[in-house]
């Protein structure tokens, strides 16, 4: 059976309208980061930001480029805590 929706987008439509399951995002976040899983942060942390904010006003909000912000959160980035936080 073919897939109707892409993954992203499902999970980005369950962010937006489930605040627990944000929390239990950002929970495996902070797990993941603790045991150095970095693919799951950056992976993560591209949802919420497409889900809450889009990387446009992220930009914006952290005087950041905004492809920069793309490559630090895409699949082989490597944002420093500084960028982080």
């Amino acid at each position: 059976m073919a897939l109707t929706r892409e993954y992203r987008e499902t999970v980005v439509e369950r962010i937006r309208k489930d605040p627990q399951f944000t929390v239990a995002l950002y929970a495996e976040a902070i797990s993941s980061m603790i045991e150095g899983d970095k693919g799951t942060v950056l992976s993560i942390l591209r949802d919420l930001v497409h889900a809450h904010i889009s990387f446009s006003k992220l930009a914006e909000q952290t005087g950041l480029d905004e492809k920069s912000l793309h490559r630090m959160l895409g699949s082989g980035g490597n944002p420093t805590m500084e960028n982080l936080v």
